[in-house]
Order: structure tokens, then C-alpha cells, then sequence
């Protein structure tokens, strides 16, 4: 099998540019995943990043987390549980509005870092969603101008621990799904593993490597791309031993954002008699419609938007 994709950005700006974007477009055509290393976030910074995240789980979440077991009786499964996952999370909005503040029990320095840490993340999304497009013929910027609405895109984190689970084969860390969004740039345990993708029908792992960014693309890339890259579905293994600590910042669509696959690339694929299959729609809408799709496959989705499309079209700006 072939090797999870492992990306040193470093290069890129010297004599092997040419050889890493051909990585990174090969993990964006035949994987929808891909590890970052050398990404330009300082190592001790990401350090400190880990140790708040954890320092917060232990003093806030992880007490609640043992009730909630308790309370739904997830200590000694003997079947199987569908409609839940083994994780403690909460939500942070970074873009277009802040919530840091509202968020009850974070400290000051906790605060100031993940608001320093989405900065961060945020211009390397931009500059890798630049690579995507130079990499598909897009010209540079066409991405992020695809993804703002009338206040910009929506960016945010969702701060997850995935603690020990003494029944691993009977609930998952998370279920099996593809992301909504756009771009995902996840900074995960650099230990504890359980993230896995899907692969030509087998799940493969995602290693834990120290001071790493794991991409993944989100179903919005794949509209805009027309198919060209692709959303793949991915799950989390909940672990016998040690929590996993899990930064997942999706770098969105604004709300109101008109999706739909980028002409040039229609143009191109009707020459070479591709048809265009993906929809036009509002990020907005497409999100309603994944909150209660979530855990299932992506088609239908794109087919439902299709089909609203067809009812009511959408008048591109």
C-alpha cells in the first residue's frame, strides 16, 4: 500500500519546488489528505499550544466527560452504539466574529494563544489554498475569493480530547464522515493515533508526528474543483490507553457564499468531454442540510443540492 503523504513545505522555495507541488497535487488527487511539516508555525509555540489544550482538558472537561459516561451508560458496552462518539469537545469561532470570549473556563494565556494559533493557521490556509490553485490551473487567489461571503469566510476550531476507551470496538472516537467545509488544518496529538481515511476500501492510518499540520480537503473543494479533488471520508479510533488531543480549524465558506465549480475548470473538462456534475448553491444551505447528513455518504447531498438547484437557480455575482 501506498505511503501516507508526508509534505516538508520547506522546500518549496527552492530547487525542489517543482517536486513538492507534485506531492502536494498527488495528495490532493488520490488522497484528500496529506501531513505538513515545516509549515512555518514555530515549534515551541505549537508546544505551548498542546500543553494549554491539555492543561484545559484535565481542569475543565474531563471531570464532565466521566459524567457524561456515566450518565449514558457507555462504561460496559456489550453492543454496538451508532449515534454517538467517544469525545470531549467544544467550538472556537475565530472568523468572521470571535466567540474566544464567551467560551466560560479558558484562561487569559489560553485565550491569547488560540487566538495567536487561528492567525497562524489562517495564512497558511491562504497560502496552501494558493498552491492548490497553481497547482489546477486556477489563477492564485481564486480560491479564497471563492470562499468569501459578504463578511469574508468562516473559520473556526473545534478543540477535541478523545480520552481512553475501555470498549474501543463498540464505539467509535468519531464516525465515519467526509468534512463540509473547505480546507481543515489539523494540529493533533503528537503521540496517541486513532485518525484514520479511506483509502480504495481500507482505512489507513494518519500518523501522529510532532510539530506536524495534517490537511484534509473539505466537499466545498471538491464543487469548486469539479471533482478534481476530492472530500474522503475519515474516522477516529478510540484508543484503549492515553487521550488524544485534537485541534481540527476548518477554514470555510462565508455563509452566504454562492459554491459552484470554477469555469475554467468546466471549460477545460468539456474539451476533454468531462461533464460537469457538481451544483451551485449557498455554503448556507448545503450546512443545513450536513447537519442532519453528517454520518452518511456525500452524494446524496451534492444530489440534493442539485436538485434545488433545478427548482430555484442561483444568480452568480
Amino acid at each position: 500500500m501506498a505511503t501516507f503523504p508526508v509534505i516538508n513545505l520547506e522546500k518549496l522555495n527552492g530547487d525542489e519546488r517543482s517536486r513538492i507541488m507534485e506531492q502536494i497535487k498527488d495528495a490532493c488527487e488520490n488522497w484528500g489528505f496529506f501531513e505538513v511539516m515545516n509549515h512555518g508555525i514555530p515549534h515551541d509555540f505549537m508546544d505551548s499550544v498542546e500543553r494549554l489544550t491539555k492543561e484545559h482538558y484535565k481542569k475543565c472537561m474531563e471531570q464532565r466527560f466521566k459524567e457524561l459516561v456515566a450518565s449514558k451508560a457507555l462504561e460496559g458496552l456489550e453492543a454496538e452504539v451508532t449515534d454517538m462518539d467517544w469525545e470531549s469537545t467544544f467550538h472556537l469561532c475565530h472568523l468572521p466574529e470571535s466567540n474566544m470570549a464567551e467560551i466560560p473556563d479558558l484562561s487569559d494565556e489560553y485565550r491569547k494563544v488560540m487566538k495567536e494559533f487561528a492567525v497562524k493557521l489562517e495564512k497558511l490556509a491562504e497560502e496552501l489554498l494558493d498552491l492548490f490553485c497553481e497547482n489546477i490551473g486556477l489563477e492564485k487567489g481564486y480560491l479564497k475569493k471563492a470562499f468569501y461571503g459578504a463578511k469574508g469566510p468562516t473559520f473556526g476550531t473545534k478543540v477535541s480530547n478523545y480520552p481512553p476507551c475501555p470498549t474501543p470496538d463498540k464505539i467509535k472516537g468519531l464516525r465515519a464522515h467526509t468534512d463540509a467545509g473547505g480546507i481543515i488544518l489539523l494540529f493533533q496529538d503528537p503521540v496517541v493515533g486513532g485518525l484514520q481515511l479511506l483509502k480504495d476500501g481500507e482505512w489507513v492510518d494518519v500518523p501522529p508526528l510532532r510539530h506536524s499540520i495534517v490537511i484534509n480537503l473539505g466537499d466545498q473543494l471538491e464543487v469548486i474543483t469539479n471533482g478534481k479533488y476530492k472530500s474522503v471520508e475519515h474516522r477516529v479510533i478510540a484508543q484503549t490507553d492515553g487521550t488524544r488531543m485534537s485541534l481540527a480549524s476548518f477554514y470555510n465558506p462565508g455563509s452566504d457564499a454562492v459554491i459552484y465549480p470554477a469555469p475554467a475548470l468546466v471549460e477545460k473538462e468539456a474539451e476533454e468531454k468531462n461533464k460537469q456534475v457538481y451544483p451551485k448553491f449557498v455554503f448556507e444551505e448545503y450546512m443545513k442540510l450536513y447537519a442532519g447528513l453528517k454520518f452518511q455518504a456525500k452524494e446524496p447531498r451534492f444530489e440534493a443540492m442539485k436538485a434545488m438547484e433545478a427548482t430555484a437557480p442561483i444568480a452568480t455575482a
